[in-house]
């Protein structure tokens, strides 16, 4: 029920009416099979939670990352997680937000939002999550992500005068 209320929710971010539907795989297939590597436009997927262990997955602007996240903010989830990915072959960064409930319903939301690899800059959603002030410090340092108007964007695991982000695909050790 959650879910459902999530997703018709997160769907009002997106011009189509319905979100799309993942093509459901059959349990015989083999799951070496590699995940595709190009960007997808924005919008809402549903996904099977047995398959890919979450429900929805909204790629989203960095413009309607507040908004998202308010979304889900209001039906009560909490915040597991913020991570990046370095696509160097597009030019971006990703960051990826894992959203859950755990209670009666259980329901896993991923919001993605994609920018700019040479100026990767996205709101903080430290305002709405507070939890999430350690998750972009870290996204930051290994990343180089900055997350506009978080209360303090300093190093939490490498050294202070680091001027290297070693999760860069680029990244010389």
């Amino acid at each position: 029920m959650i879910c459902e209320k999530t997703r018709l929710a997160l769907q009002k971010l997106f011009p189509t009416p319905e979100p799309q539907e993942a093509p459901i795989e059959d349990a015989g297939e083999e799951k070496d099979k590699k995940v595709p590597q190009e960007p997808r436009n924005n919008g809402l997927v549903e996904r099977d939670y047995a398959v890919h262990g979450y429900h929805l997955d909204a790629q989203v602007s960095p413009d309607q990352l507040l908004e998202a996240v308010t979304i889900v903010d209001e039906a009560e989830f909490f915040i597991e997680s913020i991570t990046g990915v370095d696509w160097i072959k597009d030019g971006q960064l990703e960051v990826i937000y894992d959203f859950s409930r755990y209670d009666f319903d259980l329901c896993r939301v991923v919001i993605r939002t994609r920018v700019d690899r040479n100026h990767p800059v996205v709101p903080t959603i430290t305002g709405i999550y507070a939890g999430a002030n350690w998750h972009e410090r870290e996204t930051h340092e290994f990343f180089g992500i900055k997350f506009t108007g978080h209360p303090h964007l300093v190093p939490l695991l490498l050294p202070e005068d680091a001027d290297f982000h070693p999760l860069l695909k680029d990244f010389k050790a």
